[in-house]
């Protein structure tokens, strides 16, 4: 990860990260551990577990802890996510936490709904919130679509301004360790806009794969992953992202990364150089008959 800011570091005691273990959570989770902060990581898989559908599994989770960092899985627009926030953070509040920040969605209502129950909380909050994640591509749902050479998605000729983790993790490690940063909502996005046909002729070019963007209709791919077994909340998800969030709302870039670090966040192309280097796409190609 990049320099996080130069802003005054405090004593964070200790600070608890929900979804430890996800695409973002991880990343806050080492960079705090780097930076010497005893963190707690919050997961299913952790001892005890936490699980944000078992309320009686919080409180271990946030005994003694000062700060939080709240990445909710599957994503803030589930229908039920309001109640579960409200919940956990009335719960946070009462067991003496002093700061939350909040990994929020970009463009949708519903996590804007949770943001306001953070904000409303009493105590000292940040909201981070983020467009879509380019390491999507390399460590998330479209790593197989990339490795058999096909993005197939319900994508209109709508371009995004994609977000490297990294950048997203920077912005809430230094929200979570450093003052300055309270009230603050931070859109954070990349520098550059691009369509998912241009990210995979980049991809292409990149690894040296051959990969094609294929739009498909919306009703076929639900079909498709329906019929595929993916778990009813993941497969509503997806369908509200490319069917409603996907719309043009986003089709511009914001400043979140420059206020909070005082640097740009990392282009496409930086993304791509890493991932490159890390091998992740080196899978032979499949080829049909």
């Amino acid at each position: 990860m990049k320099t996080i800011s130069n802003k005054q570091s405090i004593d964070t005691g200790q600070v608890l990260v929900t979804g430890g273990t996800g695409k973002v959570g991880r990343r806050v989770a080492q960079s705090l551990q780097a930076l010497g902060v005893n963190t707690r990581i919050a997961s299913r898989s952790a001892n005890p577990s936490f699980d944000w559908n078992e309320p009686a599994t919080w409180d271990a989770a946030l005994n003694g802890v000062s700060r939080a960092f709240i990445g909710y899985a599957p994503d803030l627009a589930i229908p039920g996510a309001t109640d579960t926030i409200r919940a956990f953070t009335a719960r946070a509040v009462e067991m003496g936490v002093k700061r939350l920040v909040l990994l929020s969605g970009r463009g949708e209502e519903e996590a804007q709904a949770c943001e306001r129950i953070v904000q409303e909380s009493g105590v000292e909050w940040t909201v981070v919130r983020a467009s879509w994640f380019m390491q999507n591509f390399s460590e998330g749902e479209f790593l197989p679509m990339v490795l058999d050479g096909a993005i197939t998605l319900p994508a209109a000729d709508i371009p995004e301004p994609f977000i490297d983790t990294n950048d997203i993790a920077d912005v809430a490690v230094a929200a979570l360790t450093q003052e300055g940063h309270q009230g603050e909502i931070y859109e954070v996005t990349g520098p550059e806009l691009f369509t998912f046909a241009e990210l995979a002729r980049m991809i292409s070019q990149a690894s040296g794969r051959e990969v094609a963007f294929i739009p498909v209709p919306a009703d076929a791919f639900a079909a498709e992953i329906a019929a595929a077994g993916v778990p009813g909340d993941i497969a509503w998800l997806l369908s509200y992202l490319f069917d409603t969030v996907l719309d043009g709302r986003n089709a511009h870039t914001s400043d979140g990364v420059q206020r909070a670090l005082g640097r740009e966040p990392a282009s496409f192309s930086e993304y791509l150089e890493r991932v490159v280097a890390s091998g992740v796409w080196n899978v032979p190609q499949r080829r049909s008959a």
